[in-house]
């Protein structure tokens, strides 16, 4: 079976310094993928190769049959809205607008008409339960529930892909095990995720197989082969 994601032999490189080298990484259709390493060892840079707001040195990155190291800056923009879903540690809301507006600015950029756009968020905004929220802005409310509003925007536009960059990093330990517990509801019901984390306990808990980066090349996956 062809991988959902698979960068082949990529190397990225920012002037002097080389973010990943001869990186070959692969992600199945419905498979959780937890990304570790220190500060530094690529992992930011290979969620944004992933999601297209990079390109890479040498190497081919595909995702979702779409070839995305090929792409202009528009089909790059295109390619984001259309298939995948990017979770911040520091959420990346906008303040002037509220939870709902939030939610719904993926699906305004991607041209959805207004009427199915507002079903979807307001079954976004039940199942995580932030409905009470809808009109409220960002300042307003609690880290996790910030957090809440970011993955349904992530979901807005039902993604292929959902990508985690320290999800948690920004949380009390209570709230960050309710963000989990949805990132892990999610996966069951077949979401493809990679979760970017500095926590061991985490990667554990979260995903089915971890992929340790040191200095940009794959040291230790677990569970058997680097894939």
């Amino acid at each position: 079976m062809t991988p959902l994601i698979q960068l082949t032999a990529v190397t990225k490189r920012y002037d002097a310094a080389t973010a990943l080298r001869e990186l070959t990484f692969e992600v199945g259709a419905g498979e959780a993928v937890a990304v570790m390493g220190a500060s530094g060892s690529g992992k930011s840079t290979l969620l944004n190769l992933v999601a297209g707001l990079d390109r890479p040195t040498s190497g081919t990155v595909a995702v979702d049959g779409v070839q995305v190291h090929a792409l202009s800056e528009a089909g790059a923009a295109r390619f984001r809205r259309q298939r995948i879903g990017m979770i911040f540690q520091f959420f990346n809301l906008l303040d002037d607008l509220t939870v709902l507006d939030n939610i719904l600015l993926p699906s305004r950029l991607g041209g959805t008409p207004a009427g199915r756009a507002e079903i979807r968020a307001a079954e976004l905004m039940a199942a995580l339960r932030i409905d009470r929220h809808a009109t409220t802005y960002p300042a307003r409310l609690s880290g996790g529930e910030r957090q809440r509003v970011a993955i349904a925007r992530a979901l807005m536009n039902r993604p292929a892909i959902l990508l985690a960059d320290e999800p948690t990093g920004a949380l009390d330990t209570a709230t960050g095990e309710d963000v989990l517990d949805l990132l892990l509801d999610l996966n069951r019901t077949g979401q493809t995720l990679i979760l970017v984390t500095h926590d061991p306990a985490l990667a554990a808990r979260c995903a089915q197989r971890v992929v340790t980066l040191v200095d940009g090349a794959v040291a230790a996956p677990a569970g058997g082969v680097a894939r």
